[in-house]
């Protein structure tokens, strides 16, 4: 371990995603330029400046720590600790004025995942956890549903496009068994999930800066986070995060050998 202690690392963390989430709010509702990437993703000069003030923060303070960011190149990728970032998570959210989105600080060390902040800058919301530390949202703690029944669940996704193929038909299948489904997806329903607000998000493409803060606030809050393949992993691919009562319910509509 690290000789900072976790709680202390958490807080620079939410410190760190609280001033970049800040930032992007300059530019929140008032008109921006888009640009757009080879991957068909869109990006705006509110991402690429919320993404350097992260960088300054992290390079100021621990100066030997790797940073893997979605909009710059990779620093120090052979540090043992690496801090993962996604300046603006729901980009789509965020130009159309939808105040769905979010800024994401994850910490790894050895590859495994030791925190991860979820800051909602626009809905004034913070969510975040480090390993052993729990769970907590605006100040206070947060769980996971107690929701034990599928016909009583809301479950999540991030978008309505594509639903066809494998995912497209599972979904729908499982949209006829709960109560709710919605769209409320990028980092936005992994906050509802650990905040007890959904039972489940569902992603069935994302990167590792979109799911690395995710692991440790969804299982600190008691969830448990998988990919279609029943993985615990956070290098991108897929995911599916849920409260603990309706996990195996959830996941038989997903996992790739059902």
């Amino acid at each position: 371990m690290p000789s900072e202690s976790l709680r202390y690392l958490l807080e620079f963390a939410v410190d760190v995603a609280w001033r970049a989430g800040r930032s992007t709010l300059a530019r929140f509702q008032a008109g921006t330029d888009i640009e757009w990437k080879r991957d068909g993703s869109p990006v705006t000069a509110a991402d690429r400046e919320a993404e350097k003030l992260m960088r300054q923060r992290i390079e100021q303070q621990f100066p030997t720590d790797g940073i893997l960011g979605e909009e710059f190149a990779a620093t120090r990728p052979e540090s043992a600790r690496r801090w993962i970032l996604d300046p603006i998570d729901g980009t789509r959210s965020f130009i159309h004025g939808v105040p769905l989105y979010g800024t994401l600080v994850a910490l790894e060390e050895r590859g495994q995942p030791l925190l991860g902040v979820i800051c909602l800058p626009a809905l004034e919301e913070t969510v975040a956890a480090a390993l052993g530390e729990g769970c907590w949202w605006n100040g206070r703690r947060a769980r996971v549903s107690a929701t034990s029944v599928l016909a009583e669940a809301l479950v999540l996704t991030t978008s309505a496009r594509p639903m066809n193929g494998a995912f497209g038909a599972r979904w729908q299948h499982l949209c006829q068994q709960v109560q709710t489904c919605r769209t409320w997806g990028d980092c936005y329903g992994y906050a509802l999930v650990a905040t007890g607000r959904a039972e489940a998000m569902i992603d069935p493409r994302l990167a590792v800066w979109d799911a690395a803060a995710v692991l440790p606030i969804i299982a600190e809050a008691g969830g448990l986070t998988t990919d279609f393949q029943g993985r615990v992993r956070h290098d991108g691919g897929n995911l599916i995060a849920t409260n603990a009562m309706l996990a195996d319910d959830i996941r038989a509509a997903f996992l790739e050998s059902s």
